[in-house]
């Protein structure tokens, strides 16, 4: 019979239990790696990092955990937090494959492109509103709980992420 994550948690702070531990990282790791990865584009394998970070954070901060939310939700709170961290490091260091304007970076008519991409080259807050809402399945009020953003934010980077990625993957011309 499978513990719930409350139950689970409390045996972790409790005293320790490391198979506890393993079965809340076996449980809930696949879904953060995928956020990561998307969230990310996984520049150099930074997804299992932020994972890896994840994971330590909440180890440190079980006890502080309220249960205002699912643990998922808290988890990738966490993640969320140090893929932020790191977007303001990589600003702070020159580049030239920023996007600063989603309209200069569309593919031309010929590129082959796939969703994922597509979903990569969006600007960061685009990519997590759709991320969030239409890969994970988090709500528009858990967006902005996530994010610190407002709940009408999240809905129009959702409908701009939404419309950046019709206008790349839409065919450019017709065939007849």
């Amino acid at each position: 019979m499978d513990q719930s994550d409350r139950e689970l948690v409390t045996r972790v702070v409790a005293t320790g239990d490391e198979a506890a531990f393993r079965a809340l990282y076996q449980r809930h790791t696949p879904t953060l790696y995928r956020t990561a990865v998307r969230l990310t584009d996984d520049r150099d394998g930074t997804a299992e990092d932020f994972v890896h970070d994840t994971w330590i954070r909440a180890s440190e901060r079980w006890a502080e955990f309220e249960w205002r939310s699912s643990l998922r939700t808290w988890l990738t709170g966490i993640l969320l937090n140090r893929v932020r961290e790191a977007r303001r490091r990589w600003a702070r260091q020159p580049t030239d494959e920023l996007v600063t304007d989603i309209s200069t970076d569309c593919p031309e008519p010929d590129d082959r492109l796939d969703l994922e991409a597509a979903v990569a080259k969006l600007p960061a807050g685009y990519r997590s509103a759709i991320v969030l809402h239409d890969v994970e399945g988090f709500s528009h009020e858990e967006i902005a709980s996530l994010c610190s953003i407002d709940v009408g934010t999240s809905k129009s980077q959702l409908s701009r992420a939404r419309r950046a990625l019709r206008r790349w993957l839409e065919p450019r011309w017709s065939t007849t």
